[in-house]
């Protein structure tokens, strides 16, 4: 029982986590799904839900969150889709995207890892499968180390 309020406890922080910094949140309607991203420097989560998570907080790490809801439903839920990418930095270097499927009770998250330094702009490209069709969401960010 103590495993599960601290999971439960975990999952409530996460989220308050994200919706702290959802005024940075971006979503993009692509036939029928949404997608919603943000990407953000992995201090902006407490050690408490990063550990939970095993998200690891860096000045120099940022963090992807995505999810993907289903606008053809009521109440949009979540979908489970299959998401890769890459993360690209203004030299070129290009870095692939590991991420990791996040469930919590009814929402489903996918979550990466970005390395990057002071005032870098990393560039996003990452293809989202759902029912057999890909989607491209293409995006940037610019981090700043703290």
């Amino acid at each position: 029982m103590k495993n599960f309020l601290n999971k439960l406890l975990s999952i409530g922080l996460l989220t308050l986590a994200f919706v702290t910094v959802s005024h940075a949140e971006n979503m993009k309607k692509m036939d029928d799904i949404n997608v919603h991203y943000i990407a953000l420097g992995s201090t902006f989560l407490t050690p408490e839900i990063a550990k939970a998570y095993g998200i690891e907080r860096s000045r120099y790490k940022g963090l992807v969150n995505i999810s993907v809801l289903d606008n053809t439903q009521d109440g949009n839920p979540s979908k489970t889709v299959f998401i890769n990418g890459k993360a690209r930095n203004d030299v070129g270097q290009i870095n692939s995207l590991d991420f990791t499927e996040v469930k919590e009770g009814d929402a489903v998250y996918y979550l990466a890892q970005v390395n990057y330094t002071n005032e870098e702009t990393i560039y996003f490209d990452i293809t989202i499968t759902d029912k057999g069709k890909q989607h491209k969401l293409k995006f940037s960010q610019k981090f700043y180390v703290d």
